[in-house]
């Protein structure tokens, strides 16, 4: 059976890297992976979107409309833009930060106020959360992603797979122990 993933934010949030560090995670343990990156001139805050599957045998990188398990949400109205995606009992882990996207600076779109409530509305299980203070008690806001790839692991039931080992392959010496911190943090905010 194939699981269907959305990573979604702004540029300069380590979307991609922890999009990463999962598919790492997830064929270390054995499993199919195919992941594609959308980067909407990423670099200047615009959309990051990564499709993520993994199963026994996956065919395709791109996950159909109405069926992504989980949506990974770095930015409140990234998701919302993104939470079509979702099935109907999927869930979305939500970082309750608000940066204004490319399209928002702009004024092509508007921010919501209610955002997380229309989040809400459209998600099976919603587990949201500030992770971005989080990692700023751990003395760096840069772990960030990282906290989200814990509640996202804790979320699919994916403990069981040699996470400190990965980090420690994949992230640079000096920021190994604070992304270490970080995975157990968000792992608790589930």
């Amino acid at each position: 059976m194939t699981k269907n993933v959305l990573l979604t934010g702004i540029g300069g949030q380590g979307t991609i890297t922890a999009s990463k560090l999962l598919t790492i995670g997830l064929m270390s343990a054995g499993y199919d992976v195919k992941m594609s990156e959308v980067h909407g001139m990423s670099q200047r805050e615009g959309q990051v979107l990564t499709h993520l599957r993994y199963g026994d045998k996956v065919y395709s990188p791109v996950v159909p409309l109405g069926e992504a398990d989980i949506i990974m949400g770095f930015e409140e109205l990234e998701v919302l833009r993104n939470i079509d995606y979702l099935k109907p009992d999927g869930v979305v882990v939500l970082n309750t930060v608000r940066f204004n996207p490319i399209g928002v600076l702009s004024g092509k779109d508007k921010y919501p106020d209610n955002t997380v409530e229309l989040i809400k509305e459209k998600a099976g299980t919603l587990h949201a959360f500030n992770a971005t203070a989080e990692a700023e008690k751990l003395g760096n806001q840069k772990v960030m992603n990282i906290i989200l790839l814990g509640t996202i692991i804790k979320s699919m039931k994916l403990e069981d797979i040699d996470w400190d080992k990965i980090i420690e392959e994949n992230v640079k010496p000096k920021f190994i122990d604070v992304n270490k911190k970080a995975l157990r943090v968000g792992m608790g905010l589930v």
